[in-house]
């Protein structure tokens, strides 16, 4: 490895560290401001880790009658019989004894999940790159406050409040996850302190007995220090404990400093600004090759790659990056719509990312901040906590102001280069021509419906969930003449290691809601056609339940606030525990029971429609790929006053075809909700 020094390493001082003392120039005055943490929670972080529930495993005859009651709509009634054949013969024979023997290896590994395992080897193992197929993004609202929105000052007040997150996890002092049924009462202090004294094999029932349900944070060690590293077969995660240094990349260059003493001090901001800002002026130009283009590549080439970047002496430099921190990319351009915002922070140009971290935070020349993060380590929860804590305290109490000077002596800043030879660059140029042209190959497209929302549905007594999952199901119907199979995945985040669970929003409701607006339309009364709306939001509020419980979603952090009573969690989806059958036989080298290779099943598990929500006052938007190359990517949110969504596909035209019809139908269900005829 060759290790440089920037130029302006010559002229280092000592470091100094932001400690709690004083209050440097340059830097906001707030009182209740803690300079190392974002909070000091007086329940620790996993107290209630010990004593989570931990997932059931529901019973294969639920199982499969779930899995028939979400394969009928999808199939004709002669397909449906065989599939219904198919499938008991399975409940009542091999699966039989296959649920046996995961109910006993779920026994004797009581410190985790049936699913944890084979959801991990599945992310793991996949040998597709993982940008465009895998890693998700999200996008921030700006900073509120004037001048605040500046790349370098809101790039060191994100990367200031990121490590102060970091201190609070570390240290035990970040608020567990909780689902409160009575907000007030979980932010009482007599809640605090009764469930600070119980043992934490206590904590939860403890909770429990006021209503309060704490969630798995298991995922949280993977949130730092952490990255994704390309092996043959399957890949691993690796987490360091120790390494105290930030990654930033900027026109492909990459660059470390240290953020953190041994004791956890901040670096001052003064210098991450002061950093960050030669960074900029250094990285002027591209480098001859842009390695981080070789973490685009399938994961097999890749693996190969990096074991000769190793061989090659460059393993030092690569540990650097694996161990980081974080990575911060600062982005030379600025976005000049959603949808550019969108290509950057899913893909980019695929030069200034390292896909494989944990999450990329990114910055752009305007401002604009965002979060793309590798997905096999986790899942939404802990990434928009992480961003709804971190966009709160860097807008709330930012650690810098647009008018501070950065400082005048900065320690050295390593940039690291690597020796490659004519394989390596040879694969660079392959892997960055195979990125561009599945770049131009995706297509994205943004849709806003403003003529109701959150509030309209509610005030009709219906999931304004479920009321944009019928919209789909009808715009894919009067698009394509069929419904397909469907997505949408809930947080089984209630139980000790628990991922997600499927929602299948396509049902026996949906179809016939859908029949009745398209096929049928105009032979329905408008009382009719309004009880086949609240059928099919009764009916995904049940799947919603089954799957997960009440008002959580993939992500959510903050309670949403329903005036339905609370029911316990269920996790009695079907997808994971066939999933988890599935993987307990080919993990011991058996035969693949008939049930899998059945067309129907297949079929129901190429997910053509795949969507998720987010919500959160820090959110602009959110998205990720399609999921097979054929599909939809849909990232939506139903605000109060009106839907959004970014769709993308590399079907441009069934794409713009599909919003057309999602447009035509909101205003069917909207004309039926307000007592219109539909003609």
């Amino acid at each position: 490895m060759r290790r440089t020094r920037s130029p302006w390493g010559a002229v280092a001082g000592k470091r100094r560290y932001w400690r709690t003392v004083g209050q440097p120039e340059g830097i906001v005055s707030e009182q209740d401001t803690d300079h190392h943490f974002v909070h000091r929670s007086t329940i620790p972080t996993m107290h209630f880790q010990p004593s989570l529930p931990r997932l059931p495993i529901p019973k294969l005859e639920d199982t499969i009658n779930r899995y028939l009651a979400a394969q009928k709509p999808l199939l004709n009634d002669e397909q449906y019989r065989n599939t219904e054949k198919i499938a008991r013969e399975f409940e009542n024979g091999e699966g039989k004894f296959i649920h046996r023997d995961l109910l006993e290896h779920d026994r004797i590994n009581k410190h985790t999940s049936y699913i944890s395992e084979p959801w991990y080897d599945m992310y793991l193992s996949a040998r597709d790159p993982i940008v465009f197929n895998s890693n998700p993004f999200i996008a921030l609202n700006p900073d509120p406050k004037p001048g605040y929105n500046n790349q370098i000052v809101r790039a060191t007040n994100l990367v200031v409040s990121s490590l102060k997150f970091l201190n609070s996890l570390k240290n035990d002092y970040l608020r567990p996850d909780i689902y409160y049924v009575n907000r007030k009462w979980g932010q009482s202090k007599i809640f605090k302190h009764f469930i600070r004294i119980l043992p934490p094999t206590l904590s939860w029932y403890g909770a429990y007995l006021v209503n309060a349900y704490p969630l798995d944070m298991s995922q949280y060690k993977f949130l730092f220090n952490s990255t994704r590293i390309p092996n043959l077969s399957k890949d691993t995660l690796f987490t360091s404990e120790f390494a105290r240094h930030l990654l930033v990349m900027r026109n492909g260059h990459l660059y470390v400093f240290e953020v953190l003493d041994p004791f956890g001090n901040i670096l001052h901001p003064s210098e991450i600004q002061a950093h960050l800002t030669q960074i900029i002026h250094d990285a002027d130009r591209l480098p001859g090759f842009e390695l981080s283009y070789l973490t685009t590549e399938e994961r097999n080439v890749w693996a190969t790659l990096r074991q000769q970047l190793i061989q090659k002496g460059n393993a030092e430099s690569l540990k650097k990056i694996d161990s980081a921190v974080f990575c911060l990319c600062l982005d030379k351009t600025p976005q000049q719509d959603e949808l550019e915002l969108t290509h950057s922070f899913l893909h980019g140009y695929g030069f200034n990312r390292w896909f494989d971290k944990s999450f990329s935070l990114i910055v752009t020349s305007d401002g604009t901040a965002g979060i793309n993060f590798e997905h096999s380590w986790g899942d939404g929860v802990a990434v928009l906590r992480f961003i709804n804590e971190v966009y709160r305290d860097s807008t709330d109490h930012p650690a810098l102001v647009p008018e501070a000077s950065p400082a005048i002596f900065v320690a050295a800043c390593d940039k690291l280069e690597f020796t490659m030879g004519h394989t390596i660059t040879s694969a660079i140029n392959a892997a960055r021509i195979k990125f561009d042209e599945k770049r131009k190959q995706l297509c994205v497209k943004s849709f806003r419906y403003e003529k109701f929302g959150k509030q309209f549905a509610v005030n009709q007594k219906l999931s304004p969930d479920a009321v944009f999952q019928l919209g789909c199901q009808m715009a894919i119907y009067r698009h394509y003449g069929k419904l397909l199979p469907s997505y949408e995945a809930c947080s089984t985040a209630a139980f000790k290691h628990g991922r997600t669970e499927t929602i299948r929003p396509t049902s026996v409701y949906t179809r016939k809601c859908t029949v009745a607006f398209i096929d049928e339309r105009g032979k329905h009364s408008i009382e009719d056609m309004r009880n086949m709306i609240d059928d099919c939001s009764k009916y995904h509020r049940r799947l919603q339940l089954e799957g997960s419980f009440p008002g959580r979603r993939p992500g959510h952090h903050y309670i949403l606030q329903r005036q339905h009573a609370y029911q316990a969690p269920l996790s009695q989806g079907f997808d994971r525990h066939l999933f988890a059958l599935k993987y307990l036989v080919q993990r011991r080298g058996g035969r693949i029971p008939n049930f899998y290779n059945d067309e129907a099943y297949k079929s129901i598990n190429h997910i053509i429609i795949s969507t998720s929500t987010l919500s959160s006052p820090a959110i602009h938007h959110g998205g990720f790929g399609p999921v097979v190359p054929d599909g939809f990517g849909i990232g939506y949110n139903v605000f109060d006053t009106w839907i959004g969504c970014i769709i993308t596909s590399y079907l441009e035209d069934d794409l713009d075809g599909l919003l057309k019809c999602l447009e035509y139908t909101l205003n069917d269900i909207l004309d039926v909700l307000e007592g219109r005829r539909l003609t």
